[in-house]
């Protein structure tokens, strides 16, 4: 199947390369005419593992190519992914002008029936207003072609956006049929791993049949190995996203909020947290305590639903008090920072990225930490094993980098861990006693056990320990 990809972002990007994979023929368009000559070189403007080794084959074989036109492709096309930005705009509402730019841009051109398939994380609703836009040109062009409007929504974890996409836990798929009738929402079993409905309702529903059996086809390679293809209507597709990872955020924030507690108590967060997850209720993912989270996802995801509630008229209560905890937690650890430092201290900051195996800086603690730090009057060494030519332009000019762990510690006051690369779990701890002129190791991850810090000649400082 030939598909363009709209936006080569992080979504866009690892989507155009999986698709080549699974056998597609993609054509990647992004209005960046730097971005898209790097690309065709088979250079990947962003750190994940896997991802460029996936673009420089598929370039190879052909199945894969980028463009910065648009109109060019158009014609070439059956299925179009808009995955473009969507910001934080006034009030964390998502930004969706770039979304409304691509759908206006294909209705003024598109001269056959195409599906548009918004995969951009977007607010509920939006597929409507695209399709509205979309059938206002085309009424005005007197065209008589079927562009129906998919929500097809992306659950990438980064540094794991190449195995997520290839092996899903579930592809969601939202598609709205005018006269859709109440289904079983699963196949016969020739059909395993598909949970779908039936969509078609005669004529009025052709465009949206239509839809749904050419995006089976698109990720058959994925659901033949029983991965299940969930259709749903648009509208809880696009919630869907939102929910899933305000849901992990809530999960995050709940055991952030019990950390004060163990620490005025002796409690251990770490034990309470497998506790808890060893209950197959809960389940040990994202029982995590630390920083708190950052990221692209989490805290825009967070505030847009509390956006789009609040437009709706309905309170959102714990999502609010995700969003309150998480930012508590931060400026928690920096007053305790702040608190045990000599004036004008050296501090070493081991970790940038928001988390490891990525070099997204989004959100990222160690913006915050580093401000704080540079701030107070103290001076910042800081290491990260792919994030620092990120950092550097969203970092005060006087921060200084180092090539290693060991080397941003040397003749530092205190050391603080971050970002939870495994580089640093490994790192031996008495020397890095050595290259410290103090002792005090903040452990913002809780990476180290306290006995082995402490029996390395440091003062072990963690969150809930």
């Amino acid at each position: 199947m030939k598909i363009a990809i709209v936006g080569t972002g992080y979504v866009g990007l690892v989507s155009a390369a999986c698709f080549a994979e699974l056998g597609h023929e993609v054509i990647g368009v992004d209005i960046d005419h730097e971005k898209v000559t790097m690309l065709r070189k088979g250079k990947s403007p962003i750190y994940e593992p896997g991802l460029e080794e996936l673009i420089r084959s598929n370039l190879k074989s052909g199945r894969l190519s980028f463009t910065t036109d648009l109109i060019e492709v158009l014609p070439q096309v059956q299925v179009l992914f808009s995955a473009v930005a969507t910001p934080p705009g006034e009030g964390y509402k998502a930004d969706l002008r770039a979304v409304f730019s691509v759908a206006e841009t294909v209705a003024q051109h598109i001269d056959h029936d195409l599906i548009f398939v918004n995969k951009s994380t977007v607010p509920v609703g939006t597929g409507k207003k695209c399709e509205d836009r979309i059938a206002a040109i085309l009424k005005k062009r007197g065209l008589r072609v079927s562009v129906p409007v998919v929500s097809n929504p992306e659950f990438l974890r980064e540094g794991m956006a190449v195995t997520d996409t290839m092996m899903p836990d579930r592809i969601v798929v939202g598609i709205n049929a005018r006269n859709q009738k109440k289904q079983k929402n699963q196949r016969n079993q020739k059909n395993v791993g598909h949970e779908v409905s039936d969509l078609s309702s005669g004529s009025s529903g052709s465009s949206e049949s239509f839809a749904s059996s050419l995006i089976e086809d698109l990720y058959r390679p994925i659901t033949r190995v029983g991965k299940p293809l969930v259709f749903m209507s648009r509208e809880s597709a696009e919630i869907v996203k939102y929910a899933s990872n305000a849901f992990l955020a809530t999960k995050i924030s709940f055991i952030n909020m019990l950390t004060p507690l163990c620490e005025v108590t002796g409690a251990n967060i770490r034990d309470i947290a497998r506790g808890m997850g060893l209950d197959n209720r809960i389940g040990p993912k994202f029982l995590h305590a630390g920083i708190g989270y950052g990221g692209s996802c989490f805290p825009k995801d967070v505030k847009a639903l509390m956006a789009t509630a609040k437009e709706y008229n309905v309170p959102l209560p714990i999502i609010e008090a995700t969003d309150a905890v998480n930012q508590h937690q931060r400026q928690r650890f920096i007053a305790k920072v702040l608190k045990s430092l000599k004036k004008k201290s050296h501090v070493a900051v081991l970790g940038l990225a928001f988390k490891p195996k990525t070099d997204d800086m989004r959100e990222a603690p160690s913006i915050d930490v580093i401000e704080a730090l540079i701030k107070a009057g103290h001076s910042v060494t800081a290491f990260d094993p792919v994030a620092m030519d990120r950092a550097k332009p969203l970092l005060p000019k006087n921060v200084k980098y180092s090539s290693s762990p060991l080397g941003a510690a040397k003749g530092t006051d205190a050391v603080l861990v971050l970002t939870e690369w495994d580089a640093f779990r490994g790192i031996d701890l008495k020397a890095l006693k050595k290259m410290m002129r103090g002792k005090d190791l903040f452990d913002g991850r809780n990476i180290y056990e306290p006995e082995e810090v402490r029996e390395a000649g440091l003062r072990y400082n963690g969150v809930g320990v």
